[in-house]
């Protein structure tokens, strides 16, 4: 089965209130000792094999580039990124091939580097198309400015464009989470996503509002209910303009899902390199279902970590396979096939899937559509519950999303 290719860029231009990610601010020099680093990782990919005794596929069908922002380094960096990726494996004709970018990166020079390196799919971290809501979380651009970059991309002949939204910025009424919404729609964007403001100590925003404090515009950010309203509103009218809600944050067009982060919930193989990247490979162990590799979570540690010491290594064994099925695959509004699961795994994980659909099905957060258990709309907004229900440890339900790759979140 050919891999998803994951590549972590921590640098931005200016670190949003709202960012609890690995990125931050660093000079020219420290991004080309990065790309250096990242590089000499990819060339030494083979290695992978024989340290961790995992299979590491060579053939590539999706390749990510997500940050930070990727679209700041030299035209130059991002070529030898691409290059170590296309001299180590065999990249598809029809890969799919992202990059996100921030609005107003995107110079004629860089936008024929993408062109150059492959590159079909661009994400663009917008957040919201309204002005001083974007301009309150410390965002640099305006809508004029992402309008123009989308117009940039179609005429070079990207129009698969993927555009971030959060709900629950400060400032937001139902009223400005419509305009952004329907922006996005007029703009025939084909890829939506959209998530809701994360409230916790990692960053600035989160932070001062636990704190009860007015810096960073906290004081005007809307409460928990009023986010989840935006977020239902915002299912039902991407929705009723044919952009269809398929994973819990994502809405695309038909045949415009993202084949990069379909790889993240249906636990196909994927490999990552860069700050805080994660990767799943088959385990070359008859006893073990798969291996997960993470590297480190901030610049420092991953610059001065030796080749084989840069990741740490974490095997899955069937009954975790088995709870990441359900806990990754629910996910997906098409859910988790539980015939399937009995084929995999066997009448007696079956048997016990069946106890705890019982009890959430009676919560309303869950319902069977045949064969498939999926997330009622209510279960979207409490997806964690559900979750948890499926773990042998309640207490990583916290570390559930950290498994997956960064790109299926927010830049």
């Amino acid at each position: 089965m050919p891999i998803g290719f994951y590549i972590s860029v921590p640098f931005c231009k200016t670190k949003c209130s709202y960012c609890n990610f690995a990125s931050d601010v660093f000079s020219r020099v420290r991004m080309q000792g990065y790309v250096d680093r990242v590089t000499a990782q990819i060339h030494d990919s083979g290695s992978l094999a024989e340290w961790f005794a995992v299979q590491v596929p060579r053939d590539v069908d999706t390749i990510y580039l997500g940050g930070g922002t990727p679209s700041i380094l030299h035209p130059t960096q991002l070529e030898a990124i691409f290059r170590a990726i296309y001299r180590q494996f065999k990249v598809g004709d029809d890969a799919e091939i992202t990059v996100e970018c921030a609005p107003g990166t995107i110079s004629e020079e860089m936008l024929r580097t993408l062109l150059r390196c492959g590159v079909n799919r661009v994400s663009l971290g917008v957040q919201s198309f309204v002005d001083n809501e974007a301009r309150s979380v410390g965002r640099l651009h305006t809508r004029a400015v992402v309008e123009a970059d989308i117009t940039r991309l179609r005429n070079a002949g990207i129009g698969n464009i993927n555009v971030d939204l959060i709900a629950g910025l400060p400032h937001q009424t139902a009223t400005s989470w419509d305009e952004s919404l329907e922006a996005s729609i007029t703009q025939e964007i084909p890829h939506v996503s959209v998530y809701m403001l994360e409230v916790d100590e990692d960053s600035r925003l989160g932070s001062e509002l636990l704190a009860g404090g007015t810096r960073y515009h906290a004081h005007f950010v809307p409460d928990d209910d009023a986010t989840a309203d935006f977020y239902s509103f915002a299912c039902e009218k991407l929705e009723s303009e044919g952009i269809q809600q398929y994973e819990i944050s994502n809405f695309a067009r038909p045949g415009s899902e993202s084949r990069h982060n379909l790889k993240y919930w249906t636990r196909q193989p994927y490999l990552g390199f860069g700050v805080d990247a994660h990767s799943m490979l088959p385990s070359r162990d008859p006893s073990l279902d798969a291996v997960r590799l993470a590297t480190a979570e901030n610049l420092d540690d991953y610059m001065v970590r030796t080749t084989k010491d840069g990741f740490s290594c974490t095997a899955v064994d069937r009954q975790q396979a088995w709870e990441e099925t359900f806990f990754l695959g629910l996910r997906l509004n098409r859910g988790v096939n539980l015939a399937e699961v009995e084929r995999r795994f066997g009448r007696e994980k079956a048997g016990q899937a069946q106890n705890i659909v019982t009890e959430l099905l009676s919560n309303e957060l869950v319902e069977l559509r045949g064969d498939h258990l999926c997330l009622t709309s209510a279960g979207r907004l409490l997806s964690n519950e559900v979750f948890k229900a499926f773990l042998r440890d309640k207490t990583g339900v916290d570390d559930v999303i950290t498994i997956v790759p960064v790109s299926s979140t927010i830049q």
